[in-house]
């Protein structure tokens, strides 16, 4: 599907990070963004920044989804391109002895239900109804094609790390619902794509000191560094235009397998 000034699009976690890249790419390719994001001061900056629109949402809200889709369809019409960025991500162990203590505790089970609830339930909320919302476009391709829904996974689906079960256990239920999901929508030519991101230079990483973020990008085998949003925001760029990428889970990772810790 090409993408031009036509093309409208809305971003989810659109004020930071991978979404933030990825509304650059798109209002540069063209396209009518709407950012929607919990942060309302820099999400307002970077919709004046990039003449967007800001529609504050939490993805885990039906009535905030609903409102801000409306918000975004009221201004740049029905998106046909939807890309899911929101999420969060928590460290804690299932189950272990607190340190000096015969004492032992579990992962609470209020803080997995929050990370599944955001990064799982909140991206197939989005994504269900964008695609609703997408079945009453005309197509605008040779073959059919209606609209394109990517959603974001992450390597941790594949090989999740000590402390992140939670984490490990929504990204990797984005992954699981992408095949699904591209066969329930294959007839009305509608796409739906995952990338599966390694490790990625995000406002995440800020926090870190110096020294951990070099380690960690020397665990990269080839480019050996952190991955650069814009990179993740090109690949968005191409499942959008290639209208044979559907139903694929695409790791983006510069080889990287994650060890256990």
């Amino acid at each position: 599907m090409n993408i031009d000034q036509n093309t409208p699009a809305i971003v989810t976690g659109g004020a930071s990070g991978l979404g933030e890249a990825t509304a650059r790419t798109l209002v540069t390719a063209g396209a009518k963004v709407a950012l929607l994001d919990m942060n309302s001061e820099r999400g307002e900056a970077l919709a004046s920044e990039l003449g967007c629109v800001f529609c504050q949402t939490d993805v885990t809200d039906e009535a905030s989804v609903d409102a801000a889709l409306a918000a975004a369809r009221a201004a740049n019409g029905q998106e046909r391109i939807a890309v899911n960025c929101a999420g969060i991500a928590i460290g804690i162990k299932s189950a272990s002895r607190k340190r000096d203590s015969d004492e032992v505790v579990h992962h609470p089970i209020g803080e997995f239900v929050k990370v599944i609830t955001v990064n799982l339930i909140g991206t197939f909320q989005v994504m269900v109804k964008s695609a609703a919302g997408m079945l009453t476009l005309d197509p605008v391709t040779a073959d059919g094609g209606r609209g394109v829904i990517v959603n974001t996974s992450s390597v941790a689906g594949a090989e999740g790390q000590i402390g992140q079960v939670a984490y490990s256990a929504s990204k990797a239920g984005v992954a699981g619902m992408t095949l699904p999901v591209a066969r329930d929508l294959a007839r009305d030519g509608i796409r739906v794509a995952a990338i599966m991101p390694g490790l990625f230079h995000t406002p995440m990483f800020d926090t870190l000191p110096e020294e951990a973020q070099q380690a960690l990008a020397a665990g990269v085998p080839f480019p050996s560094r952190l991955g650069k949003p814009s990179e993740f925001a090109q690949l968005v760029q191409h499942i959008v235009e290639n209208d044979m990428l559907n139903g694929e889970t695409i790791r983006l990772d510069g080889a990287i397998r994650l060890a256990p810790k």
